[in-house]
C-alpha cells in the first residue's frame, strides 16, 4: 500500500480576516461589533488606534482587547500588524480593484470577474487554513471504513453526492441520503469503524447535525466539514475540518461555500485513491469501460454514432 506523508507543515498562518469570519457567530455581541468594524475596513483599522476602533464599534477598549484574544491574536498591536500584512497581499489588492460585492449596475463581464475571483479566493483561503493533520486522520478513517455515509442538505447535499460518487468510483462503499427519515435510519445501523461525514457550511443545519449525532451514538467515526469551527455540528463530530468561504450578494450559501467544501473533499478522495493506487485505477478503468457504450463519438462527416457500433 502506498503511503502519503502528512507531516508536511500546514500552509502559512491564515489571514486574520479568515479567522475572524469563521469565529464571528460564536463571539459575544460586543465583540461581534468589533469584528464587523474590522471586516468592513481592515486596511483602515490597520492604521487606527484602539480607541478609534472601540468608538466605531460602540464599545470599550477592553472589549477590543478581548476580541483580539478571542481570535487568537495577542493584542491590538499584533492585530494591526496582521491586518496590514493581510491587506497588502495580492488577493486583497485584487478585491479592492474589483470592488468586492456584485452591484446591480455591474456589467456581465464585471459579474463574471467577481464570481471567478470569489471562487478562486474561497479555494485559496480554504487551502491556507486547512489542518493537514486533521485531513490525514480522516483519510485513514475512510481507508479503514466498511462504509462511508455522507450527509448534506441543499447545496451541501450536492457536495455530499459528488463525494459519494467519487468514492464509489474507486471501489469504496459510500452512501448519501436525500430523505431525513432514510438518513436517520441509515445512521442508526452504522457501527464502530464506519465513517459518517456531515457537510454544513453554517454548521447549524438541524438535519445534518441530527444525522451525525445519531451516527456518533452508534459508534461511527464522525467528520464535520463546516465554515465555522464553533458551530453546533462540531459538537457531535470527532474530526472537524473547516473551509474559508464567504459569499457575495446573490450567492448566499450556495456557490463559494460549495466550491470550498468540494476542494476539501476532493483532497480526501485523491489521498484515499493514492494510498491504494492499483485498486483505485482498476476500479476507475472498470467504471470507464462500463459506460463506454453510453457515449457518442464524433465522425468527420459531422454525424455521431454510438461507440458500441464500432
Amino acid at each position: 500500500m502506498a503511503s502519503i506523508p502528512h507531516t508536511v507543515a500546514p500552509a502559512d498562518d491564515p489571514s486574520p480576516l479568515v479567522r475572524i469570519r469563521s469565529l464571528l457567530p460564536g463571539l459575544a455581541r460586543a465583540e461581534q461589533r468589533v469584528a464587523q468594524v474590522v471586516l468592513d475596513s481592515p486596511a483602515a483599522v490597520a492604521h487606527r488606534s484602539i480607541t478609534e476602533v472601540a468608538d466605531s464599534a460602540g464599545t470599550s477598549e477592553t472589549t477590543v482587547t478581548r476580541f483580539c484574544k478571542a481570535i487568537g491574536v495577542g493584542g491590538y498591536p499584533e492585530l494591526r500588524l496582521a491586518l496590514a500584512a493581510a491587506t497588502a497581499g495580492p488577493l486583497a489588492v485584487r478585491e479592492r480593484e474589483l470592488g468586492g460585492e456584485i452591484e446591480p449596475d455591474d456589467d456581465l463581464g464585471t459579474v463574471a470577474r467577481k464570481i471567478a475571483f470569489a471562487d478562486a479566493r474561497a479555494i485559496d483561503e480554504t487551502a491556507d487554513q486547512l489542518d493537514v493533520g486533521a485531513l490525514a486522520d480522516v483519510v485513514e478513517a475512510v481507508l479503514a471504513a466498511r462504509r462511508v455515509d455522507v450527509y448534506g442538505v441543499g447545496a451541501s447535499g450536492l457536495v455530499a453526492m459528488d463525494f459519494q460518487h467519487k468514492l464509489n468510483r474507486i471501489g469504496r462503499v459510500a452512501l448519501t441520503w436525500h430523505d431525513p427519515h432514510a438518513a436517520l435510519t441509515a445512521a442508526a445501523v452504522l457501527r464502530p469503524g464506519d465513517v459518517a461525514v456531515g457537510v454544513s457550511h453554517t454548521g447549524s443545519t438541524t438535519d445534518t447535525v441530527d444525522f451525525l449525532a445519531e451516527a456518533a451514538r452508534r459508534g461511527a467515526t464522525t467528520v464535520a466539514l463546516t465554515n465555522y469551527p464553533r458551530s453546533a455540528i462540531t459538537e457531535v463530530a470527532e474530526h472537524v475540518i473547516t473551509t474559508a468561504a464567504r459569499e457575495t450578494s446573490f450567492r448566499t450559501g450556495a456557490m463559494a461555500s460549495r466550491i470550498a467544501a468540494s476542494t476539501v473533499l476532493d483532497s480526501i478522495y485523491v489521498a484515499v485513491a493514492l494510498r491504494r493506487p492499483d485498486a483505485s485505477l482498476t476500479a476507475l478503468a472498470a467504471g470507464e469501460d462500463a459506460v463506454r457504450s453510453r457515449r457518442l463519438l464524433g465522425r468527420p462527416d459531422g454525424r455521431r454514432k454510438p461507440l458500441r457500433s464500432l
